[in-house]
Protein backbone atom coordinates (compact mmCIF):
# COMPACT_ATOMS: atom_id res chain seq x y z
CA UNK A 1 0.00 0.00 0.00
CA UNK A 2 2.61 2.55 1.15
CA UNK A 3 6.21 2.17 0.02
CA UNK A 4 9.20 4.37 0.73
CA UNK A 5 12.21 3.72 -1.49
CA UNK A 6 15.64 5.19 -0.67
CA UNK A 7 14.17 8.35 0.82
CA UNK A 8 16.51 11.17 1.87
CA UNK A 9 15.74 14.54 3.40
CA UNK A 10 18.38 17.27 3.63
CA UNK A 11 17.60 20.72 5.06
CA UNK A 12 19.48 23.90 4.33
CA UNK A 13 20.67 25.52 7.56
CA UNK A 14 22.80 28.42 8.66
CA UNK A 15 23.21 31.87 7.19
CA UNK A 16 21.77 31.99 3.66
CA UNK A 17 21.41 28.21 3.71
CA UNK A 18 25.13 27.67 3.41
CA UNK A 19 25.07 24.51 5.55
CA UNK A 20 23.10 21.29 5.36
CA UNK A 21 21.51 18.94 7.88
CA UNK A 22 20.55 15.41 6.89
CA UNK A 23 17.30 14.49 8.67
CA UNK A 24 16.55 11.24 6.82
CA UNK A 25 19.10 8.95 5.21
CA UNK A 26 18.25 6.31 2.62
CA UNK A 27 15.08 4.93 4.25
CA UNK A 28 13.11 2.16 2.56
CA UNK A 29 10.06 0.54 4.16
CA UNK A 30 6.56 -0.75 3.42
CA UNK A 31 3.21 -0.44 5.23
CA UNK A 32 0.60 -3.01 4.17
CA UNK A 33 -3.20 -2.91 4.66
CA UNK A 34 -4.20 -4.00 8.16
CA UNK A 35 -0.66 -3.55 9.48
CA UNK A 36 0.83 -1.27 12.13
CA UNK A 37 4.43 -0.26 11.47
CA UNK A 38 6.16 1.64 14.27
CA UNK A 39 8.87 4.20 13.64
CA UNK A 40 10.83 4.22 16.88
CA UNK A 41 13.65 6.58 17.75
CA UNK A 42 14.92 9.33 19.97
CA UNK A 43 14.36 13.02 19.26
CA UNK A 44 16.12 13.99 16.04
CA UNK A 45 16.10 10.47 14.61
CA UNK A 46 13.98 11.53 11.61
CA UNK A 47 10.77 9.70 12.47
CA UNK A 48 8.47 12.75 12.39
CA UNK A 49 10.13 14.00 9.21
CA UNK A 50 9.26 10.69 7.56
CA UNK A 51 5.65 11.06 8.67
CA UNK A 52 5.48 14.60 7.27
CA UNK A 53 6.87 13.44 3.92
CA UNK A 54 4.25 10.69 3.71
CA UNK A 55 1.57 13.31 4.37
CA UNK A 56 3.00 15.62 1.73
CA UNK A 57 3.83 18.34 4.26
CA UNK A 58 7.46 18.35 3.13
CA UNK A 59 9.14 16.86 0.08
CA UNK A 60 11.97 14.32 0.09
CA UNK A 61 15.28 15.51 -1.27
CA UNK A 62 15.76 12.18 -2.97
CA UNK A 63 13.85 8.91 -3.32
CA UNK A 64 10.21 8.02 -3.91
CA UNK A 65 7.10 7.61 -1.75
CA UNK A 66 4.31 5.67 -3.43
CA UNK A 67 0.77 5.03 -2.20
CA UNK A 68 -1.14 2.31 -4.02
CA UNK A 69 1.26 2.66 -6.94
CA UNK A 70 1.07 6.47 -7.24
CA UNK A 71 4.13 8.61 -6.54
CA UNK A 72 3.11 10.96 -3.73
CA UNK A 73 6.04 13.29 -4.42
CA UNK A 74 4.69 14.04 -7.90
CA UNK A 75 1.16 15.05 -6.90
CA UNK A 76 0.31 18.37 -8.52
CA UNK A 77 -2.77 20.52 -8.23
CA UNK A 78 -5.48 20.90 -5.61
CA UNK A 79 -7.65 18.10 -6.98
CA UNK A 80 -4.91 15.45 -6.89
CA UNK A 81 -3.85 16.34 -3.37
CA UNK A 82 -7.46 16.45 -2.17
CA UNK A 83 -8.03 12.94 -3.52
CA UNK A 84 -4.85 11.73 -1.80
CA UNK A 85 -6.02 13.11 1.55
CA UNK A 86 -9.32 11.28 1.10
CA UNK A 87 -7.31 8.10 1.69
CA UNK A 88 -4.35 9.25 3.80
CA UNK A 89 -4.69 11.28 6.99
CA UNK A 90 -2.49 12.22 9.94
CA UNK A 91 -3.09 12.72 13.66
CA UNK A 92 -0.43 14.57 15.63
CA UNK A 93 1.00 14.86 19.11
CA UNK A 94 -0.86 17.85 20.53
CA UNK A 95 -4.63 17.49 20.11
CA UNK A 96 -5.31 20.91 21.66
CA UNK A 97 -3.42 22.79 18.93
CA UNK A 98 -5.55 21.08 16.25
CA UNK A 99 -8.72 22.85 17.40
CA UNK A 100 -9.64 26.53 17.28
CA UNK A 101 -10.72 27.38 20.86
CA UNK A 102 -13.40 29.82 19.71
CA UNK A 103 -15.28 27.14 17.73
CA UNK A 104 -16.96 23.97 18.92
CA UNK A 105 -14.81 20.88 18.57
CA UNK A 106 -17.09 19.08 16.13
CA UNK A 107 -16.64 21.91 13.63
CA UNK A 108 -13.78 19.75 12.25
CA UNK A 109 -16.50 17.39 11.00
CA UNK A 110 -18.29 20.17 9.16
CA UNK A 111 -15.06 21.11 7.40
CA UNK A 112 -14.88 17.56 6.04
CA UNK A 113 -18.51 17.76 4.94
CA UNK A 114 -17.98 21.03 3.09
CA UNK A 115 -14.92 19.75 1.24
CA UNK A 116 -15.85 16.15 0.48
CA UNK A 117 -19.60 15.65 0.96
CA UNK A 118 -21.35 18.89 -0.06
CA UNK A 119 -24.42 17.10 -1.44
CA UNK A 120 -25.15 14.85 1.56
CA UNK A 121 -28.37 15.48 3.49
CA UNK A 122 -28.34 16.66 7.10
CA UNK A 123 -29.88 13.39 8.33
CA UNK A 124 -27.39 11.23 6.43
CA UNK A 125 -24.47 13.33 7.63
CA UNK A 126 -25.55 13.17 11.26
CA UNK A 127 -25.87 9.39 11.00
CA UNK A 128 -22.36 9.22 9.53
CA UNK A 129 -20.95 11.40 12.32
CA UNK A 130 -22.66 9.37 15.04
CA UNK A 131 -21.27 6.19 13.52
CA UNK A 132 -17.63 7.33 13.51
CA UNK A 133 -17.92 8.87 16.99
CA UNK A 134 -19.13 5.51 18.26
CA UNK A 135 -16.31 3.77 16.39
CA UNK A 136 -13.72 5.76 18.37
CA UNK A 137 -15.47 4.81 21.62
CA UNK A 138 -16.99 8.17 22.47
CA UNK A 139 -20.49 9.01 23.65
CA UNK A 140 -21.90 11.58 21.18
CA UNK A 141 -23.83 13.31 23.96
CA UNK A 142 -20.58 13.94 25.83
CA UNK A 143 -18.48 15.33 22.98
CA UNK A 144 -20.67 16.86 20.28
CA UNK A 145 -21.61 20.54 20.51
CA UNK A 146 -18.80 21.12 23.04
CA UNK A 147 -15.87 23.54 22.98
CA UNK A 148 -12.31 22.13 23.06
CA UNK A 149 -11.70 23.34 26.62
CA UNK A 150 -14.69 21.27 27.77
CA UNK A 151 -13.08 18.04 26.55
CA UNK A 152 -10.05 16.05 27.65
CA UNK A 153 -6.96 15.44 25.56
CA UNK A 154 -8.01 11.86 25.00
CA UNK A 155 -11.47 12.89 23.78
CA UNK A 156 -10.00 15.46 21.41
CA UNK A 157 -7.49 12.98 20.03
CA UNK A 158 -10.23 10.47 19.33
CA UNK A 159 -12.34 13.17 17.67
CA UNK A 160 -9.43 13.78 15.30
CA UNK A 161 -9.29 10.08 14.49
CA UNK A 162 -13.07 10.13 13.94
CA UNK A 163 -12.58 13.07 11.56
CA UNK A 164 -10.18 10.94 9.52
CA UNK A 165 -12.61 8.03 9.51
CA UNK A 166 -15.30 10.18 7.89
CA UNK A 167 -13.24 9.84 4.71
CA UNK A 168 -12.38 6.71 2.76
CA UNK A 169 -9.19 6.43 4.77
CA UNK A 170 -6.76 3.59 4.10
CA UNK A 171 -3.62 4.88 5.82
CA UNK A 172 -3.27 6.76 9.11
CA UNK A 173 -0.04 8.47 10.16
CA UNK A 174 -0.16 8.60 13.97
CA UNK A 175 2.67 10.88 15.14
CA UNK A 176 3.23 10.62 18.91
CA UNK A 177 -0.53 10.67 19.39
CA UNK A 178 -0.53 9.49 22.99
CA UNK A 179 2.57 11.18 24.41
CA UNK A 180 0.49 14.05 25.86
CA UNK A 181 -2.24 11.82 27.27
CA UNK A 182 -2.46 10.46 30.79
CA UNK A 183 -1.83 6.78 31.44
CA UNK A 184 -5.50 5.85 31.86
CA UNK A 185 -6.34 7.30 28.44
CA UNK A 186 -3.35 5.94 26.53
CA UNK A 187 -4.54 2.34 26.57
CA UNK A 188 -7.93 3.38 25.15
CA UNK A 189 -6.29 5.08 22.16
CA UNK A 190 -3.91 2.15 21.62
CA UNK A 191 -6.79 -0.31 21.68
CA UNK A 192 -8.64 1.92 19.22
CA UNK A 193 -5.68 1.68 16.83
CA UNK A 194 -5.82 -2.11 17.19
CA UNK A 195 -9.52 -2.02 16.24
CA UNK A 196 -8.77 0.11 13.19
CA UNK A 197 -6.06 -2.32 12.14
CA UNK A 198 -8.59 -5.15 12.26
CA UNK A 199 -10.74 -3.13 9.85
CA UNK A 200 -7.87 -3.21 7.32
CA UNK A 201 -6.43 0.23 7.99
CA UNK A 202 -2.67 0.62 7.54
CA UNK A 203 -1.06 2.63 10.36
CA UNK A 204 2.35 4.30 10.49
CA UNK A 205 2.84 4.75 14.24
CA UNK A 206 5.54 7.27 15.19
CA UNK A 207 6.83 7.02 18.75
CA UNK A 208 9.89 7.44 20.94
CA UNK A 209 8.55 4.90 23.45
CA UNK A 210 9.80 1.34 23.00
CA UNK A 211 7.01 -0.17 25.09
CA UNK A 212 4.31 1.46 22.95
CA UNK A 213 5.90 0.21 19.76
CA UNK A 214 6.10 -3.27 21.22
CA UNK A 215 2.46 -3.19 22.32
CA UNK A 216 0.79 -1.95 19.17
CA UNK A 217 2.91 -2.79 16.11
CA UNK A 218 3.30 -5.74 13.76
CA UNK A 219 6.66 -4.53 12.50
CA UNK A 220 9.12 -2.10 14.06
CA UNK A 221 11.64 0.23 12.45
CA UNK A 222 14.30 1.61 14.80
CA UNK A 223 15.83 4.83 13.51
CA UNK A 224 19.13 6.45 14.42
CA UNK A 225 20.41 9.69 12.94
CA UNK A 226 17.86 9.46 10.15
CA UNK A 227 18.80 5.95 9.00
CA UNK A 228 17.30 2.55 9.78
CA UNK A 229 19.31 0.76 12.46
CA UNK A 230 17.05 -2.28 12.64
CA UNK A 231 13.77 -3.36 11.03
CA UNK A 232 11.64 -6.46 11.23
CA UNK A 233 8.72 -8.20 12.93
CA UNK A 234 8.28 -6.53 16.31
CA UNK A 235 8.67 -9.72 18.32
CA UNK A 236 11.99 -10.56 16.65
CA UNK A 237 13.36 -7.03 16.98
CA UNK A 238 12.53 -6.87 20.68
CA UNK A 239 13.43 -10.43 21.66
CA UNK A 240 16.55 -10.68 19.52
CA UNK A 241 17.97 -7.17 18.92
CA UNK A 242 20.91 -7.44 16.54
CA UNK A 243 22.08 -3.86 16.10
CA UNK A 244 24.23 -2.34 18.90
CA UNK A 245 21.95 0.71 19.05
CA UNK A 246 18.84 -1.47 19.47
CA UNK A 247 20.55 -3.42 22.25
CA UNK A 248 21.51 -0.19 23.96
CA UNK A 249 17.96 1.19 23.80
CA UNK A 250 16.42 -1.99 25.18
CA UNK A 251 19.01 -2.27 27.96
CA UNK A 252 17.95 1.19 29.17
CA UNK A 253 14.34 0.12 29.77
CA UNK A 254 13.71 -0.32 33.54
CA UNK A 255 12.62 -3.82 34.55
CA UNK A 256 10.42 -4.50 37.55
CA UNK A 257 11.89 -6.61 40.38
CA UNK A 258 15.39 -6.49 38.85
CA UNK A 259 18.25 -4.15 39.62
CA UNK A 260 20.44 -2.59 36.95
CA UNK A 261 23.34 -4.71 38.21
CA UNK A 262 21.33 -7.91 37.67
CA UNK A 263 20.38 -6.84 34.15
CA UNK A 264 23.99 -5.96 33.32
CA UNK A 265 25.22 -9.29 34.70
CA UNK A 266 22.71 -11.24 32.59
CA UNK A 267 23.69 -9.32 29.45
CA UNK A 268 27.35 -10.03 30.12
CA UNK A 269 26.68 -13.74 30.69
CA UNK A 270 24.50 -14.08 27.58
CA UNK A 271 25.92 -11.81 24.89
CA UNK A 272 23.85 -11.59 21.70
CA UNK A 273 25.16 -13.15 18.55
CA UNK A 274 27.49 -10.99 16.52
CA UNK A 275 26.13 -9.67 13.27
CA UNK A 276 28.30 -8.18 10.58
CA UNK A 277 26.77 -4.79 9.90
CA UNK A 278 26.90 -3.25 6.43
CA UNK A 279 29.51 -0.56 5.86
CA UNK A 280 29.74 2.42 3.52
CA UNK A 281 32.67 4.43 2.27
CA UNK A 282 33.49 7.86 3.64
CA UNK A 283 31.19 10.43 2.05
CA UNK A 284 28.66 7.83 0.89
CA UNK A 285 25.20 8.88 2.11
CA UNK A 286 23.55 5.52 1.45
CA UNK A 287 22.46 3.33 4.37
CA UNK A 288 22.16 -0.26 3.12
CA UNK A 289 20.43 -3.01 5.08
CA UNK A 290 21.51 -6.61 5.61
CA UNK A 291 18.93 -9.37 6.14
CA UNK A 292 20.28 -11.15 9.21
CA UNK A 293 17.32 -13.54 9.32
CA UNK A 294 14.11 -13.81 7.34
CA UNK A 295 12.43 -10.40 7.36
CA UNK A 296 14.84 -9.07 10.01
CA UNK A 297 17.24 -6.37 8.77
CA UNK A 298 20.10 -4.44 10.33
CA UNK A 299 21.71 -1.22 9.08
CA UNK A 300 24.97 0.60 9.32
CA UNK A 301 26.50 1.47 12.68
CA UNK A 302 26.70 5.27 12.83
CA UNK A 303 29.08 6.54 15.47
Amino acid sequence: MLELSHVHKVYRVGAFGAGTMRAVRDVSLVVRPGEVVSLIGESGSGKSTLGKMVLGLTKPTQGTITFEGNDVTRLRGFGAKKEYYRHVQGVFQDPFSSFNPIFKADRVFEMIRTSYFPAISDAAWRAKVLDVVGTVRLDPDNVLNKYPHQLSGGQLQRLLIARALLLDIRLLVADEIISMLDASTRIDVLNLLADLKERGLGILFVTHDLSLGNYVSDRSVILRKGAIAEMGPTRRVFENPLHPYSRHLLSCVPQLHRTWAEVDAELAANPPEDVELPTVAEGDDSAPLVEAEEGHFVGIDQR
